[in-house]
């Protein structure tokens, strides 16, 4: 089969090296990839935002399935676009891709649904929704579009509330807000491959979203991952594949949006129970690179099923023990990541992979520094902690200037 990744960062650098490994593969090609990525396949220059120009480079490589892998692309239409020209896509069309795309719409989604959430109350005049903020007290602020990580604000009181909220509407994703209860407990990232009706889930994993060791510092994308998080029995989380999955997938083909693609369910595992936080459209980043690191299944006929609407619905195979992945981030991140910088050490990695996301080629043909995450180190270990020291030892051989990195990733875990 000739397969397309769609996309540049961690993620699709992972997808790429799991896809490659499949006997049904014939061809692979990333689109536009990374220094990382070409060493799997070939890269192909594309706006990956574009439906029309996807299409045509699809139709060119006489491509047979795509992989879409950020989440811009699906809200742009590219699976809309593929699925027109008669090509397979793992990815939503773009009314299903208003999961993510619109947390209003998840919201009501979800409520609709019957899924476990948060209350929430929708505004788009955002001088109401600032006056309503100062009134309460600690609450989380929303932006209902796509902020690049930037659009949720977790505020402690009505003041800073009300702050977020005219912070966020200067951002064209801010133009309608949500202020939503504030839960507490444990996050997880549980995601599912969906063929518009079915769900296999992923292992569980934990995202580590603030920049410095023991989750203090600013928000950022994710500083790295683990995999599976045991934060829940194996009961509790096809629960939530009944509970929250199938009943999600049944309202958005109940409208007339089959999904189909990966379903990422953001929870928090309140003292009443898991509830969902967010949903996105496709696979989470940087967990995407431990789970492709954990799973033992050939992934390909998975999400050639799912694109199909033709998903084997049983549990996927993964590899016993865990997968840690720390990311090593720019000087400046996340507020002004600074570019440029030479990458060294790339070659010295042991037991570890290195998946690129920042990254590109200079004149000179030197990898270096061109986004905010740069590369996730990846490591498998029996338990968390051994995954932990050998990405730790991997990462600790690469260096640029400015270098940030978490030593702490998988902190939380139980079987630490």
């Amino acid at each position: 089969m000739r397969v397309l990744v769609l996309g540049s960062g961690g993620r699709e650098h992972a997808l790429a090296w799991k896809l490659s490994q499949s006997p049904s593969l014939t061809a692979l090609f990333v689109a536009p990839g990374n220094p990382g990525t070409e060493a799997i396949a070939p890269s192909l220059a594309v706006e990956p935002t574009k439906p029309a120009d996807v299409v045509a480079l699809a139709k060119l490589h006489h491509i047979e399935l795509v992989v879409v892998g950020p989440e811009a692309p699906l809200v742009a239409g590219v699976g809309d676009a593929l699925r027109a020209a008669g090509i397979p896509v793992f990815g939503p069309d773009a009314a299903a891709a208003r999961i993510e795309g619109s947390k209003a719409f998840a919201k009501e989604i979800m409520l609709a649904a019957g899924v476990p959430t948060a209350g929430a109350h929708v505004f788009t005049d955002l001088e109401a929704a600032a006056r309503h903020a100062a009134a309460g007290g600690p609450i989380v602020v929303k932006a209902d579009g796509l902020a690049a990580g930037k659009g949720v604000v977790v505020a402690d009181s009505g003041a800073e509330a009300a702050e977020a909220v005219r912070a966020l509407g200067k951002l064209p994703a801010g133009q309608t807000v949500l202020l939503e209860e504030r839960l507490s407990g444990p996050e997880l990232s549980v995601m599912a491959l969906c063929d518009g009706e079915r769900a296999v889930l992923l292992p569980p994993s934990q995202d580590h979203k603030r920049l410095l060791d023991g989750d203090r510092g600013p928000n950022t994308g994710g500083m790295g991952a683990y995999a599976p998080a045991r934060l829940l029995t194996d009961a509790q989380l096809e629960q939530i594949r009944r509970e929250v999955m199938l009943p999600t997938l049944k309202e958005l083909a109940r409208r007339g949006t089959p999904f189909r693609g990966a379903l990422y369910a953001g929870l928090m595992l309140t003292p009443s129970g898991p509830k969902v936080l967010e949903f996105n459209a496709r696979l989470g980043d940087p967990e995407t690179q431990v789970l492709m690191m954990q799973t033992a299944d050939d992934l390909l006929p998975l999400l050639h099923g799912a694109a199909l609407g033709a998903l084997p619905e049983r549990p996927l195979k993964v590899h016993d023990g865990y997968s840690v992945g720390i990311v090593l981030a720019a000087q400046g991140y996340p507020d002004a990541p600074k570019s440029g910088a030479i990458i060294s050490g790339l070659e010295a990695t042991g037991d570890a992979l290195v998946f690129h996301a920042g990254t590109k080629r200079d004149a000179r043909g030197s990898v270096i520094v061109s986004g905010g995450r740069v590369l996730t180190v990846c490591a498998r270990g029996a338990t968390v902690k051994l995954a932990q020291a050998k990405a730790l030892e991997a990462a600790s051989a690469i260096t640029f200037e400015g270098r940030q990195l978490r030593r702490d990733i998988g902190h939380g875990a139980p079987a630490a």
